[in-house]
């Protein structure tokens, strides 16, 4: 790199494609667990849901493995060897989110967890241009010298690497260090489900398909021309529906509280004065009860206190009375859907602390508090 305008584009380049990486690694280590339910929302689209064993494992290592590319890159740490892993790492996912644009199996690719939301043409896209970052960076991997000892760089490579494994490390055993989950705390969730006035809504293509009678032949029709009124040449056989504009949608959604009665009672906690505790338990079969004894008595002196005191669970009511008969809980069961329960919280039980709809706290069932403390 004789030239040094050349050498300023190709160090920026190489800048440029580390933060990528290290920013996709490092918002799918913060939440672990969120990163191994889109693994097994793949899995389960491609028919494949025996490796959904393996989410949670492949999530913790594709994020220190992008994360550890970034840090190299960024740092010009042996690049002629980690631009071969970049290289590598965007001709395998090139295809695969053209792939997922075109057949759309899951609305969201995750690539950047929470933290920002693609579209599945935006990350086709997206990787376009990263993958001529890496091919460049690839070209000229052997010109990128680190002028420091090879010590220095090898040194803040490992510090990296190891201040990303305690992240995920911490954020697997408590609860995300950073949240950029729709419900965190400060958030309102009657306020996460509001529809502004005049917001975009989803825009659909209707496909008709009629066969005629005396052919036989199937035909396609818009919705300008086709012949519902014709029934006597035309036989109606099927509507698809393709979105050509995705409209406006809530960051909550899917949220209720569901009694024993199939009633919504959401409104009713979302307006309450008092606190509210919501014990989230997606699955009751594999909850954790090491803490149990510790939530029976926060939720006795919650109730005691005037306080309310809930457990938000997707199980089954068969299940909630074998729950109930094993560990003898204070509070009353209600029903959601699962995803959302998932969503909510990263931990199966997790607390969370509500006030009239806004999220005051939340805990890991590892870190249940007492009542005093919670006052």
């Amino acid at each position: 790199m004789k030239q040094k305008p050349l050498r300023i584009i190709l160090d920026i380049i190489r800048i440029l494609l580390g933060i990528t990486f290290i920013f996709s690694g490092f918002v799918k280590g913060v939440d672990p667990l969120g990163s191994t339910y889109k693994f097994t929302d793949y899995f389960t689209a491609f028919g494949t849901d025996w490796a959904s064993q393996f989410s949670f494992i492949l999530s913790v290592l594709q994020s220190l493995f992008e994360f550890g590319i970034g840090a190299a890159l960024l740092i010009n740490y042996r690049v002629a060897i980690f631009s071969w892993f970049s290289l590598l790492f965007m001709a395998f996912f090139l295809p695969l989110t053209l792939w997922i644009a075109i057949k759309n199996p899951v609305s969201d690719c995750g690539c950047f967890g929470d933290a920002l939301i693609l579209s599945n043409w935006d990350t086709f896209f997206k990787n376009i241009v990263l993958s001529l970052f890496a091919v460049i960076v690839f070209i000229y991997r052997n010109d990128y010298k680190n002028k420091l000892n090879i010590r220095v760089p090898f040194l803040g490579f490992v510090l990296l690497l190891l201040a990303m494994g305690f992240v995920e490390f911490y954020s697997y055993n408590h609860l995300p260090i950073i949240d950029f989950r729709p419900y965190k705390i400060g958030s309102n969730i009657r306020k996460g489900m509001e529809m502004p006035a005049n917001a975009p809504q989803d825009v659909f293509k209707n496909e008709f398909i009629y066969k005629e009678r005396a052919t036989g032949k199937l035909k396609k029709f818009d919705e300008a021309n086709y012949p519902w009124k014709d029934s006597l040449n035309w036989q109606y056989v099927q509507m698809k529906s393709k979105l050509v504009k995705k409209g406006y949608h809530p960051p909550i959604h899917d949220f209720t509280i569901e009694n024993s009665y199939g009633e919504d009672v959401a409104d009713y906690y979302l307006n309450e004065p008092n606190n509210t505790f919501m014990l989230i338990a997606y699955n009751l079969d594999k909850t954790s009860t090491k803490n149990q004894e510790k939530i029976n008595e926060l939720a006795r002196k919650a109730i005691e206190n005037g306080d309310h005191f809930i457990c938000m669970t997707a199980s089954s009511a068969q299940d909630i009375e074998q729950f109930k008969a094993k560990y003898q809980p204070p509070y009353d069961f209600f029903f959601c859907d699962e995803i959302t329960l998932k969503t909510m919280i990263r931990s199966n039980p997790g607390l969370m602390l509500t006030r009239e709809g806004t999220i005051i706290d939340y805990w890991h069932w590892r870190d249940i508090p007492s009542y005093n403390e919670v006052k």
